[in-house]
């Protein structure tokens, strides 16, 4: 299975996003696929051995619309800019309708107003009254509003109805009936009706709708505009250094191993590693953090983010696709496109919508005509259920809020793969927080060493080069810690070589238990207690030590050699300044906060003690992380596992959200289905914060386009004539349809305010 995403032209509403769907899904191979309406893209799922991006495009042709993939090799390629001036070339084209539309609109109407109010009025002059001018003034019109008419003939053709075959309907019904009073008006008067047009109700709809659009068209670009801003955060241009020269080059062509020059005040271009100098990095436009980072040899960079002080040289590890910022902005996109759960209910409205409309339309004219014997009021009651009924507000209602929440995710330094997360997310009620990395900086540091056989420094380092020898095959953050430690103990010897010559044969990792391997001819075993139990080994000699060490809430693993216990070492791991606030912030949300961890109890209730879990899931193995988290499933809440490393994956992947650290390994982020990219704890209530704010919106924006439509079409059918004398007028209905998208669109775009709440952090 393959994914592409599509960029979409010539969807008008809603209805139109559904008939691209079931075109999509009609071609052979494809598995799955997801129009978003608000975004213009379609997310496609299929099989490459059964058909090609080629072949969906067709279908999509097919159906009276066009596709083209959406380039994601590059985000900040010429495809931006293309579409940027494709955007403002359709602005300007629509822009300078609305203008000749409401010019003429709006001499129309005061031509109208003597016959729309029976009386005479002086300034206007009396040919603007007649009929024949009417309709010659409102002809241009129908070049205006010329896209309505010829998408809903290719809907007619292809056996559908969408928005625009409303409009099509409402405006050409108004405009033929008034061509009758035009052309034959003594046979209105020979029946005792009065010989009225409705050309001004087909103008002024036609421009109250293309200005809609028009409104609807900005709203839209500002909803997208963190994708924007992501896409022009990269550099254009990097300083590579070649032969000892300093070449300026297009980014484009910067490749792998490159080593690229950046001066104070530069965006670095690509992702790399400092190979010289030191300096300190504005990293907020990814992590969100507005604290610059100071970065050394060896220490990471990422592309698009700003250098503050020095100048360093680095070397590139990641270039084009493959960036952070790029796949921010396919992380985004993904998102952007994708479906929430509560949008079903306005897919399910939407696909019977205009049939239902237009049906309701021809019973509103037979039963006004039958009971009143009046056309004008069949007509207008008609005109106005055509008219003022749109599909367009349910079809925008969820996507424009997801892709407005998703991107405020972004700027904040939270990573929301799909609309699903982020709805699910505010549901959660039981946080579950792995301790090293998540909750802890995740770089233990050996603390205490003790040995069996006293403290003499030929023992030490001797055991040291032992323990540290067989760890350094071990690529576990307590095995690095060993060995950091062992060579900064042995500057004055030759450990550091011996460590790195040492040949350790016959290695073993067991995973949650400890390692072991043959050097030097000895058998050496480093683990917990249990292993060592579980060896046979009598560590009875160092349990005071290790109970010490355990109550000062540090890790206490045993080293073997030849099967006999000669050492143990106190390892700890600094829990992150910002960990204590955001789990208190948590809590005052409600939220149980579960920490789990491989420790043993002891230390594991030291470390919850100081940031105030109550809850602790101690001495569970990698393997029993899944398990342990479909436990907690079984409570009947929805569940979240926070965690950095590769064991973690598999629970992430269980949990009914799962939240990666960025600053941990690539398999949990993928795993995962939020990703904080800082590592602070704080993204976490942020992004918590964010769900609430973005569903709460959702909600708003399904209420008013729902109420709208079933509060609209009964009163445009006149059901308060017979009450209060009193039928909508189709003008009113054109702006009250015109105004309803834009509407949930302005909703949706408060969520560009959205703030997290500083008072519970």
């Amino acid at each position: 299975m393959e994914r592409t995403t599509l960029k979409l032209r010539g969807m008008s509403c809603a209805s139109c996003g559904r008939s691209i769907e079931e075109a999509i899904a009609s071609v052979i191979g494809v598995n799955e696929c997801i129009v978003n309406f608000g975004a213009e893209l379609a997310m496609v799922e299929y099989d490459s051995g059964k058909t090609n991006v080629k072949a969906i495009q067709e279908a999509v042709n097919e159906a009276g619309y066009s596709a083209f993939p959406l380039q994601q090799q590059n985000p900040t390629a010429e495809q931006d800019t293309l579409e940027k001036r494709r955007e403002s070339r359709e602005t300007r084209e629509l822009t300078r309708k609305v203008v000749v539309s409401g010019i003429l609109s709006v001499i129309i109407v005061i031509g109208s107003i003597p016959m729309m109010t029976g009386l005479d009025v002086p300034f206007i002059p009396m040919w603007l009254h007649e009929s024949w001018v009417q309709l010659i003034l409102t002809i241009p019109m129908f070049w205006c509003g010329l896209s309505f008419y010829t998408n809903a003939w290719k809907a007619l053709k292809r056996h559908a109805a969408t928005m625009d075959t409303l409009v099509a309907l409402g405006t050409s019904t108004a405009f033929i009936y008034s061509l009758f009073p035009t052309f034959f008006p003594s046979l209105f008067i020979s029946q005792g009706l009065r010989a009225d047009v409705y050309y001004e109700a087909s103008s002024v709809i036609i421009a109250l709708i293309l200005l809609g659009k028009l409104l609807e068209s900005r709203a839209k670009k500002q909803t997208g505009e963190a994708i924007r801003k992501l896409i022009g955060l990269q550099a254009k241009t990097a300083r590579l250094i070649r032969n000892g020269q300093e070449i300026d080059i297009p980014i484009e062509e910067v490749q792998i191993d490159d080593v690229i020059l950046v001066r104070p005040g530069e965006k670095i271009p690509v992702d790399g590693e400092v190979v010289d100098g030191t300096s300190t990095i504005d990293e907020s436009m990814v992590t969100g953090e507005s604290v610059a980072v100071k970065k050394q040899l060896g220490d990471e960079v990422i592309g698009a983010t700003i250098n503050k002080t020095g100048s360093f040289k680095f070397k590139t590890t990641r270039v084009g696709k493959d960036t952070v910022i790029a796949q921010i902005v396919q992380l985004v996109q993904q998102a952007q496109g994708s479906k929430a759960p509560i949008q079903r209910l306005a897919d399910q409205v939407t696909g019977f919508f205009v049939p239902v409309v237009i049906a309701i339309a021809l019973l509103t004219f037979i039963i006004w005509f039958n009971i009143m014997g009046n056309l004008a009021i069949a007509l207008t009651t008609t005109v106005g259920v055509l008219i003022i009924a749109c599909p367009c507000a349910l079809g925008l209602a969820t996507p424009t809020s997801v892709m407005v929440g998703t991107g405020k995710g972004a700027e904040n330094g939270i990573l929301i793969k799909g609309a699903d997360s982020l709805e699910l997310a505010h549901q959660i009620k039981i946080i579950v927080l792995d301790k090293t990395g998540t909750i802890t900086q995740g770089k233990p540091t050996v603390t205490d060493f003790i040995t069996v056989n006293g403290t003499t420094n030929s023992n030490e380092i001797k055991l040291l080069e032992l323990a540290a020898s067989v760890e350094r095959n071990s690529e576990h953050p307590l095995a690095e810690a060993v060995v950091r430690y062992a060579k900064t103990q042995g500057l004055t010897s030759n450990i550091t070589s011996n460590i790195t010559s040492n040949i350790t044969s016959n290695f073993q990792s067991l995973t949650g238990s400890g390692v072991q391997g043959i050097v030097d001819n000895y058998l050496v075993q480093i683990g917990t207690q249990q292993w060592m139990s579980e060896l046979d080994i009598n560590t009875q000699s160092l349990e005071p030590e290790k109970e010490r060490l355990e109550y000062l809430g540090k890790t206490a693993i045993y080293i073997a050699v030849d099967g006999k216990i000669q050492g143990l070492m106190g390892i700890a791991d600094a829990v992150k300044p910002t960990s204590i606030q955001a789990i208190k912030a948590l809590q005052k949300m409600g939220l149980e906060v579960v920490m789990l961890t491989g420790d043993n109890h002891r230390t594991a209730a030291t470390i919850a003690q100081e940031v105030g879990i109550k809850r602790i899931l101690a001495e569970v193995r990698p393997e029993q992380k899944t398990a342990t988290v479909k436990e907690l499933q079984r409570e009947g809440k929805i569940v979240a596992m926070v965690g950095d490393g590769i064991n973690d994956a598999p629970a992430l992947a269980q949990a009914d959200v799962g939240i990666a650290i960025g600053t941990g390994t690539d398999v949990a982020i993928a795993a995962s289905d939020i990703t904080l990219i800082s590592g602070d704890l704080r993204g976490l209530v942020t992004a918590i914060q964010l769900s609430h704010a973005t569903i709460r919106n959702i909600r708003q924006n399904l209420f008013f386009a729902f109420i709208y439509n079933v509060a609209g079409i009964p009163i445009a059918a006149g059901i308060l004539f017979p009450f209060f004398g009193w039928l909508l007028n189709p003008i009113i209905a054109g702006a009250a349809m015109a105004f309803s998208s834009v509407s949930v669109l302005t909703n949706a775009l408060r969520l560009r305010n959205f703030k997290p709440n500083t008072n519970l952090i």
